[in-house]
């Protein structure tokens, strides 16, 4: 019987962790369609806007546009940008290989690589391991994803456009998440700075720009600004793919947690069958034995 009492236990488990499980899919379910919103609305605007700026960046020489210049050697910023919390799959695990990848295949392990986490879990990853983990150059910045705004994000992007152009780093990278669907992740890699040009004469369409009210005022408006809507776009992006990762992965353990349930039901009643058949075969012998 002390077998059946463990099965029950183990069914009762199971239980409490499905309803667990469901409870966070519906949960992810229902932030997943307004990050989901946020980052379709705003994808279109993000990727026009860097178009005109690698067109325009083209087209000016590094006295009017320092964010353009490449610069060889130096530190390079690699930032990733992870979730606040676990439970949606391979979701954190992707960034964190993603950006060991970088650093071993484009930058052979160097030393001046240095990695950014903006999510508590890319930060915990790399505090407990080998590669040193710095916040140095940016002030600490716990629960993005609690305030998630853009004027947050600003903050942040204008501190590294400031890191770049004091020369403290070269190149700096960001690591996120792409949203596809809320069953496919992306991981991307995109450099930050300096603005890339247009990688072809075919992807680029340079042309003689009237600037309205004037060159240098919109130059310098339009560069800081479309930077921090990149940087925005990706922590976005990377904010609807850990909804969609999450709810993903918390069906997928629902499903498990049922079909396991079934197993462990259908184990107790074999198991509580099989008591009351020798039950009733002690009785029958003990019956018979009297008899004889």
């Amino acid at each position: 019987m002390a077998n059946l009492k463990e099965i029950r236990n183990r069914i009762s488990s199971v239980g409490s962790t499905m309803q667990i499980t469901s409870a966070m899919k519906m949960v992810s379910t229902a932030k997943l369609k307004r990050a989901q919103d946020k980052i379709v609305q705003m994808r279109p605007y993000a990727v026009k806007l860097k178009e005109i700026l690698t067109n325009l960046s083209a087209t000016l020489d590094l006295s009017e546009n320092p964010f353009s210049e490449d610069r060889e050697g130096g530190k390079t910023l690699i930032i990733g940008i992870s979730s606040d919390r676990g439970l949606c799959g391979g979701f954190n695990n992707a960034i964190s290989k993603s950006v060991n990848q970088t650093i071993s295949n484009d930058f052979n392990g160097s030393a001046d690589v240095h990695v950014l986490g903006l999510g508590k879990k890319i930060r915990d990853a790399y505090r407990r391991s080998n590669r040193s983990f710095t916040n140095d150059f940016l002030k600490e910045r716990e629960d993005i994803y609690a305030d998630l705004s853009f004027e947050n994000i600003s903050e942040i992007a204008n501190e590294l456009m400031t890191l770049y152009s004091s020369g403290e780093f070269n190149k700096i990278f960001v690591v996120y998440n792409r949203f596809v669907n809320a069953a496919t992740q992306v991981v991307e890699t995109e450099q930050f700075l300096p603005i890339q040009s247009p990688e072809s004469s075919e992807d680029a369409t340079i042309g003689d720009y009237i600037f309205e009210p004037s060159k240098e005022e919109i130059i310098e408006d339009l560069i800081p600004k479309t930077l921090k809507i990149q940087l925005f776009k990706a922590v976005l992006d990377s904010n609807a793919a850990e909804h969609g990762a999450r709810m993903t992965a918390m069906d997928k353990a629902t499903d498990n947690a049922t079909e396991l349930q079934k197993e462990l039901k259908l184990s107790y009643n074999k198991a509580r069958q099989a008591a009351i058949t020798n039950e009733i075969l002690e009785i029958v012998g003990g019956a018979e034995a009297l008899n004889a």
